[in-house]
């Protein structure tokens, strides 16, 4: 239960159905500057955690893939299956149980997850070419940055995206699954066309949608804190996702 106001309460299942009613739940305040000072000490924090997830993500890849040793004994093991298996297993976790976990775990397990990304992520190393991996992340930030500006200042409701993004998030797995079948390399160059269109669309929509989140009077640090995260874990996967496919669309593989 988080409490808004005296008399205002919000039940929530989890942090994405708080995320999906901020409008209806948001505080209507007259001080604007008050309102504008908690969006903006709300995304510092959003874009802090999210920043040293990345670095965690970016060293830990750099040093495994960059290590002949360590990137040969991770891809002939089964250990790289069990690391991919236990990614998955952790962001659901994070997602469906944030609400019930303290904010020290939380911030755990969310930066455990970001060192499994750095383990899987370490293949990019073997596969591509460093100079292409550099472009690929540059666009990305570039991208990134350009949105989540938009997203923030923008004084056009995002929210109408909702339905088409989500559509195109079941589309993009769908189309995912069966050319994991087909194996064809014009799916794949389509597939992550589109899926740098969707992520590219959904920075913008995610980043409104967390300030608009930040903008509530809530009491409690602790839960506030622990929205940050959820927010920050949003854009985490917003930014990887679409650095994913964009070294597949850019990047030069290694001869």
């Amino acid at each position: 239960m988080l409490k808004v106001s005296k008399n205002v309460k919000i039940n929530i299942q989890g942090p994405y159905d708080l995320l999906k009613n901020e409008r209806k739940s948001m505080i209507f305040n007259n001080n604007y500057s008050r309102v504008d000072s908690l969006a903006q000490n709300f995304m510092y924090k959003v874009y802090g955690l999210m920043a040293f997830a990345l670095s965690i993500t970016s060293a830990i890849a750099y040093v495994i893939g960059t290590s002949p040793v360590l990137m040969s004994s991770i891809i002939s093991s089964p250990l790289f299956l069990v690391v991919g298996i236990a990614q998955i297993g952790l962001v659901m976790f994070l997602s469906w149980r944030l609400q019930y976990l303290s904010y020290a775990t939380a911030v755990t397990a969310f930066l455990g997850y970001s060192a499994l990304c750095g383990v899987t992520f370490s293949v990019f190393f073997y596969a591509y070419t460093m100079e292409s991996i550099y472009l690929a992340l540059a666009v990305t930030a570039g991208t990134f940055f350009v949105m989540a500006l938009y997203g923030y200042f923008t004084k056009a409701d995002l929210s109408g995206l909702n339905g088409i993004l989500t559509m195109g998030m079941f589309g993009l797995f769908i189309a995912m699954f069966a050319n994991w079948f087909f194996n064809s390399p014009v799916g794949d160059y389509y597939i992550s066309l589109a899926a740098v269109g969707i992520f590219t669309l959904l920075t913008a929509y995610d980043t409104q949608k967390i300030k608009n989140m930040g903008q509530y009077g809530i009491v409690s640090s602790e839960d506030r804190n622990k929205l940050a995260l959820f927010g920050a874990l949003i854009l985490y996967l917003d930014f990887i996702n679409l650095f994913i496919h964009l070294l597949r669309l850019l990047g030069k593989k290694k001869d």
